[in-house]
């Protein structure tokens, strides 16, 4: 069984990061947008959900994305994975990564 991501580490909030804009001033809201959206496209997988997100120092966002990778019946026996997508201060994809692979019914301990 593999171990779940660790948290995103506590940050210090400047103002940017309040009003919801990295250093680049890509909101929020528009960041999980391209990160689904390209991340998409690139692995032809559909996000099931935003689990987290968190400005990168260099600015942009890292957005934490599960997904269905095997539908089983029932519901609860389904494959899902959590991927780490990350999109530069223009919105465009510039890494994602697979961090664990678990059952739908499954919880974190």
């Amino acid at each position: 069984m593999t171990e779940s991501p660790l948290p995103f580490p506590a940050q210090n909030n400047n103002s940017s990061e309040a009003a919801g804009k990295s250093v680049s001033g890509l909101r929020l809201v528009d960041a999980i947008g391209a990160a689904k959206a390209q991340f998409g496209l690139v692995t032809g997988l559909t996000p099931h959900a935003v689990t987290g997100v968190r400005s990168r120092p260099g600015g942009g966002w890292s957005v934490l994305v599960d997904v269905v990778e095997l539908a089983r019946i029932p519901d609860s026996t389904s494959v899902m994975a959590t991927y780490r997508v990350d999109v530069d201060g223009d919105g465009e994809l510039s890494a994602c990564e697979r961090l664990r692979r678990f059952t739908r019914g499954a919880t974190d301990s």
